[in-house]
Protein backbone atom coordinates (compact mmCIF):
# COMPACT_ATOMS: atom_id res chain seq x y z
CA UNK A 1 0.00 0.00 0.00
CA UNK A 2 1.25 3.09 -1.01
CA UNK A 3 0.58 6.41 1.31
CA UNK A 4 0.27 9.71 -0.72
CA UNK A 5 1.72 13.18 1.14
CA UNK A 6 0.19 16.16 0.11
CA UNK A 7 2.94 19.00 0.60
CA UNK A 8 1.32 21.88 2.36
CA UNK A 9 2.24 25.15 2.53
CA UNK A 10 5.04 25.53 5.50
CA UNK A 11 3.73 28.17 8.50
CA UNK A 12 4.99 28.36 12.23
CA UNK A 13 2.22 27.04 13.35
CA UNK A 14 2.37 23.75 11.80
CA UNK A 15 6.45 23.67 12.04
CA UNK A 16 6.56 24.58 15.71
CA UNK A 17 6.53 20.83 17.19
CA UNK A 18 8.82 20.02 15.28
CA UNK A 19 11.33 23.69 14.46
CA UNK A 20 11.48 27.34 13.80
CA UNK A 21 10.08 28.87 10.71
CA UNK A 22 12.50 31.78 9.88
CA UNK A 23 11.09 34.60 7.61
CA UNK A 24 11.30 38.33 8.04
CA UNK A 25 7.56 38.85 8.76
CA UNK A 26 6.02 40.36 11.53
CA UNK A 27 6.83 43.41 13.79
CA UNK A 28 10.87 44.02 12.96
CA UNK A 29 12.63 43.78 16.84
CA UNK A 30 15.03 46.72 15.62
CA UNK A 31 15.90 49.44 13.18
CA UNK A 32 19.63 49.51 12.04
CA UNK A 33 22.50 50.88 10.22
CA UNK A 34 20.97 54.38 10.06
CA UNK A 35 17.14 52.72 9.29
CA UNK A 36 18.39 51.45 6.24
CA UNK A 37 17.88 48.11 7.95
CA UNK A 38 15.48 46.13 9.83
CA UNK A 39 16.32 42.93 12.06
CA UNK A 40 14.42 40.01 13.05
CA UNK A 41 15.90 39.40 16.25
CA UNK A 42 16.48 35.77 17.16
CA UNK A 43 14.07 33.31 15.29
CA UNK A 44 15.25 30.21 16.31
CA UNK A 45 16.12 28.01 19.19
CA UNK A 46 20.32 26.47 18.35
CA UNK A 47 20.26 23.82 20.95
CA UNK A 48 23.25 21.66 21.19
CA UNK A 49 24.23 18.75 24.30
CA UNK A 50 28.25 20.04 23.00
CA UNK A 51 30.63 21.29 20.90
CA UNK A 52 30.08 24.03 19.09
CA UNK A 53 27.90 26.04 16.35
CA UNK A 54 29.27 25.25 12.95
CA UNK A 55 28.15 27.00 9.54
CA UNK A 56 28.67 24.78 6.69
CA UNK A 57 27.70 25.16 2.93
CA UNK A 58 25.55 22.24 1.30
CA UNK A 59 24.72 21.95 -2.64
CA UNK A 60 21.49 19.76 -2.86
CA UNK A 61 20.37 18.23 -6.33
CA UNK A 62 17.46 19.70 -7.50
CA UNK A 63 14.59 17.22 -6.62
CA UNK A 64 10.99 17.75 -8.73
CA UNK A 65 7.29 16.39 -7.16
CA UNK A 66 5.85 13.72 -6.93
CA UNK A 67 9.08 11.90 -5.04
CA UNK A 68 9.17 8.98 -2.39
CA UNK A 69 10.17 9.24 0.94
CA UNK A 70 11.70 6.53 1.51
CA UNK A 71 14.15 7.79 5.09
CA UNK A 72 13.85 10.27 7.57
CA UNK A 73 16.71 11.49 10.05
CA UNK A 74 17.55 12.97 13.28
CA UNK A 75 20.34 14.60 15.29
CA UNK A 76 20.09 13.55 18.89
CA UNK A 77 23.01 15.73 19.78
CA UNK A 78 22.14 19.19 18.50
CA UNK A 79 19.39 21.32 16.04
CA UNK A 80 20.16 21.83 12.99
CA UNK A 81 18.83 24.65 10.38
CA UNK A 82 18.75 25.56 7.25
CA UNK A 83 19.07 28.43 5.14
CA UNK A 84 18.65 27.90 1.28
CA UNK A 85 21.35 30.87 -0.43
CA UNK A 86 18.65 31.85 -3.18
CA UNK A 87 14.90 33.06 -3.24
CA UNK A 88 13.57 29.66 -3.77
CA UNK A 89 11.44 27.31 -2.55
CA UNK A 90 12.19 23.79 -0.81
CA UNK A 91 10.30 20.61 0.49
CA UNK A 92 10.57 20.15 4.33
CA UNK A 93 9.80 17.01 5.75
CA UNK A 94 9.09 16.30 9.71
CA UNK A 95 7.78 12.89 11.76
CA UNK A 96 6.82 13.17 15.24
CA UNK A 97 8.70 10.12 17.46
CA UNK A 98 7.00 7.51 18.72
CA UNK A 99 9.26 5.92 20.97
CA UNK A 100 11.96 5.93 18.62
CA UNK A 101 10.17 4.96 15.66
CA UNK A 102 8.84 8.07 13.27
CA UNK A 103 5.64 8.29 12.80
CA UNK A 104 3.14 10.23 10.62
CA UNK A 105 5.53 12.22 8.27
CA UNK A 106 4.07 15.79 6.94
CA UNK A 107 5.20 17.45 3.95
CA UNK A 108 5.35 20.98 3.20
CA UNK A 109 6.84 23.27 0.95
CA UNK A 110 8.39 26.45 1.77
CA UNK A 111 7.74 30.35 0.09
CA UNK A 112 10.57 32.29 -0.74
CA UNK A 113 12.51 33.73 1.49
CA UNK A 114 11.63 31.40 4.58
CA UNK A 115 14.36 29.05 6.26
CA UNK A 116 13.73 26.41 9.18
CA UNK A 117 15.39 25.34 12.13
CA UNK A 118 14.50 21.41 13.51
CA UNK A 119 14.77 21.23 17.06
CA UNK A 120 17.46 18.45 18.48
CA UNK A 121 16.16 14.97 17.56
CA UNK A 122 13.38 16.06 15.58
CA UNK A 123 12.86 13.34 12.53
CA UNK A 124 13.23 15.44 8.94
CA UNK A 125 13.78 14.80 5.67
CA UNK A 126 17.16 14.93 3.75
CA UNK A 127 18.01 18.27 1.78
CA UNK A 128 15.25 18.59 -0.88
CA UNK A 129 15.79 21.70 -2.76
CA UNK A 130 12.91 22.18 -5.55
CA UNK A 131 15.57 24.33 -7.89
CA UNK A 132 18.82 25.39 -8.40
CA UNK A 133 21.58 25.78 -7.23
CA UNK A 134 20.03 23.96 -4.40
CA UNK A 135 22.75 26.25 -2.25
CA UNK A 136 22.12 26.34 1.88
CA UNK A 137 23.91 27.38 4.62
CA UNK A 138 23.22 24.60 7.49
CA UNK A 139 23.87 25.62 11.21
CA UNK A 140 24.68 22.80 13.56
CA UNK A 141 26.27 20.98 16.13
CA UNK A 142 30.36 20.75 15.11
CA UNK A 143 31.81 17.85 17.42
CA UNK A 144 32.88 14.54 18.87
CA UNK A 145 29.95 11.51 18.88
CA UNK A 146 27.44 10.18 16.26
CA UNK A 147 24.70 12.91 16.00
CA UNK A 148 22.84 10.94 13.15
CA UNK A 149 20.00 8.58 13.25
CA UNK A 150 18.69 6.87 10.20
CA UNK A 151 15.25 5.68 9.79
CA UNK A 152 14.29 4.02 6.50
CA UNK A 153 10.24 3.26 6.02
CA UNK A 154 8.49 0.67 5.51
CA UNK A 155 5.22 2.20 4.26
CA UNK A 156 5.80 2.94 0.84
CA UNK A 157 5.40 7.06 0.99
CA UNK A 158 4.69 9.63 -2.05
CA UNK A 159 5.13 13.25 -1.50
CA UNK A 160 2.97 15.29 -4.42
CA UNK A 161 1.57 18.80 -4.78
Amino acid sequence: MTIRLKAEVLTAKALAPYGDLMEASGTPDKVINQGKCIRYHDRALLDFSDGKAGISIFKGEKETLPIPLQLVERHPMGSQAFVPMSADSFLVVVARDENGIPQDPKAFLTKPGQAINFHRGTWHGVLAPLSEPGLFAVIDRIGEGTNLEEHWFDTDYIIER
